[in-house]
């Protein structure tokens, strides 16, 4: 049995050796890539994902998620040659493909983008605990202080194993299990124990002295790392109370206060769309490639053909790839029938700019090319 500790620092730690030590391991795991198939019980795309395998937990159900309908997968071995070119699933309208950076080609193949496999958002912090308030836009600062005096709203620092169980199993566990149903994934109990509550600190977020929600993070140096959250009893009212954007603000205000210089919010995949991403812009924190072992890891995502679901896949969630110059860009899908969608805004440090991307240009040369009027989507937030 791996101890908790080891398995936490190779998943997550950003040390140099222990991020080449896994960049050698997947060399080894990716030698023989592996493409799952995915086909839509309704409507939507048929979408693939191909080569490392953190992708089957990251990318595809991401994607599946934004798809909306349920999924039947079928997985095959794979060459690297014919996830690259586009052959390894020939039945996908779009091909997601996980590699090391250094098998990315120097050439991108047609109809195809490059994007990081991951994202970190993080904000640095202090001296003044009042600056936080200032990296929000006025509505969310309005709501904020309106809601902190209405609510009654005070950050406590927990300390005993009574509070992590009382947050683990009555704030986390239960939030997760309603977000996220069977998808969801997390620390196991053991390890945020150990690795994050022994080496970090628990906040909870209460109002009127009660505890209405919480946060688990790691200090690691100078930087505090948020990894767990939760609500109590996992009620999703919470969300639309502004319990969360109040707990992250008054965190931002711990750090800052006790001498910290960075908060990490974690990270996501490289989609506007993603809604966590949208719900953290609202701080303004900075976009980066993360430090552990996804800093070397890119995601290729490849158009195999022109359809309508494709075209309403592509505009609903556009997506923060690598730029022409040195940094990332927000890409928007677009055509008359499909304006881009340029209400899930990109506006971050270390995403430079936007770039709109008519599909007739980019798509052109694509069989099956159709025109009928999109699809309607949701709202992710």
């Amino acid at each position: 049995m791996i101890p908790p500790t080891w398995r936490y620092v190779w998943n997550n730690s950003a040390d140099p050796r222990v991020v080449r030590a896994h960049t050698l391991a997947d060399a080894v795991v990716a030698a023989r890539p592996r493409v799952t198939l995915s086909r839509p019980d309704g409507a939507g795309p048929v979408l693939a994902y191909g080569g490392l395998p953190q992708g089957l937990t990251h990318v595809l159900p991401f994607l599946e998620q934004r798809r909306g309908t349920a999924s039947q997968r079928v997985r095959r071995g794979t060459t690297w040659a014919e996830l690259t070119h586009g052959r390894a699933a020939p039945g996908a309208d779009l091909l997601a493909v996980g590699m090391p950076r250094d098998r990315v080609p120097a050439r991108l193949p047609r109809h195809s983008l490059l994007l990081p496999f991951r994202v970190t958002l993080a904000v640095p912090v202090g001296p003044d605990p009042q600056d936080v308030l200032g990296r929000l836009s006025r509505k969310a600062r309005q709501q904020h202080t309106r809601e902190l005096r209405s609510h009654r709203r005070t950050l406590e620092v927990a300390t005993t194993e009574d509070d992590f169980a009382s947050f683990y199993d009555g704030m986390h566990r239960p939030t997760m299990a309603n977000r996220h149903g069977e998808a969801a994934r997390s620390e196991d109990r053991d390890s945020a124990l150990v690795c994050l509550f022994r080496h970090g600190v628990l906040f909870f977020l209460c109002e009127s002295g009660h505890r209405v929600a919480g946060m688990l993070c790691r200090l690691e140096g100078r930087t505090l790392v948020v990894r767990l959250a939760g609500v109590a009893r996992g009620d999703g009212e919470a969300y639309a109370s502004g319990t969360y954007l109040a707990m992250y603000v008054l965190i931002l205000q711990w750090a800052a206060k006790h001498g910290l210089t960075r908060v990490d919010l974690s990270g996501c995949e490289p989609f506007l769309s993603k809604g966590i991403f949208q719900f953290k812009r609202k701080m303004h924190p900075e976009v980066t490639l993360p430090g552990n072992h996804f800093t070397g890891k890119r995601l290729m995502l490849r158009i195999g053909r022109d359809t309508p679901s494709v075209r309403d896949f592509l505009a609903a969630n556009p997506v923060i790839a690598f730029g022409r110059e040195q940094g990332f860009e927000a890409v928007y899908f677009h055509d008359e029938d499909r304006p881009p969608r340029l209400d899930l805004r990109w506006n971050c440090p270390g995403v430079l700019g936007q770039r709109l991307v008519h599909f007739d240009d980019f798509l052109a040369g694509l069989t099956d090319v159709a025109r009928q009027p999109p699809a309607v989507h949701p709202n992710p937030l």
